[in-house]
């Protein structure tokens, strides 16, 4: 059995990114899919042996505890010439060994599949519409994007994810409190609810997350993401 003693606490950076703040998606018992955590987390159910890691390599998948798991990596650090490599890997260092972060992790006791919906927030807002103003189609960073109500909330106009949409400062005030016909404007795209969390679909255009689609496009679902 693991002890919290073996938990990585000096984790090796990847790109400028701590590894313990990598995301892994997690299953339940029957491997549906139904949540997205970071590595420290995920070190920690699997040290209380509340899951188990899910690596894929060459079509199939394999199960692995944590001591499994560590020795699995403690090879792939010592023979990285006799296993393929995988350049999108995340490593997470302690005193006496360094560990992969694993990417799927599946939960041993758990059945259930919560019923979710993917929150109205901004970063869920702007993930949906991609970071562009939905008037002039151009992208500007999160900090120049505003909220605008395509039927504004002056006039009745609800907070929903089928009436609110990222604008740009300057399309905002030209639009002012009237209607996109009304100020002779039009909308890149319809505003639409989605069907799954908006920054789901940003990791899974991440390599390092490629094998979730084995469990994410099997099926209809949605995610909230931490």
């Amino acid at each position: 059995m693991a002890t919290a003693a073996y938990l990585p606490t000096h984790p090796t950076p990847n790109n400028g990114m701590s590894a313990l703040h990598a995301s892994v998606l997690v299953l339940n018992r029957q491997y549906m899919a139904i949540h997205v955590i970071d590595v420290r987390r995920a070190f920690t159910l699997l040290l209380r042996e509340l899951a188990e890691v899910i690596h894929i390599e060459d079509g199939q998948y394999a199960n692995y505890d944590f001591d499994s798991w560590r020795d699995l990596s403690a090879l792939r650090a010592q023979f990285p010439e006799d296993m393929e490599p995988d350049p999108h890997a995340d490593w997470v260092r302690s005193i006496n060994f360094q560990i992969q972060a694993p990417r799927i992790l599946r939960l041993l006791h758990y059945d259930r599949v919560p019923r979710q919906r993917v929150r109205l927030n901004r970063r869920n807002l702007f993930a949906r519409d991609g970071g562009k103003c939905q008037y002039c189609n151009k992208t500007f960073p999160t900090s120049e994007l505003s909220i605008d109500h395509v039927v504004p909330s002056c006039r009745g106009g609800e907070t929903t994810w089928e009436n609110v949409v990222c604008a740009c400062v300057r399309c905002n005030v030209r639009k002012g409190g009237r209607t996109p016909d009304e100020a002779g404007m039009k909308l890149a795209k319809k505003p639409v609810r989605p069907k799954r969390s908006p920054l789901l679909a940003i990791k899974l255009g991440n390599p390092k997350y490629v094998s979730w689609r084995t469990f994410v496009d099997a099926a209809y679902w949605s995610v909230d993401l931490r």
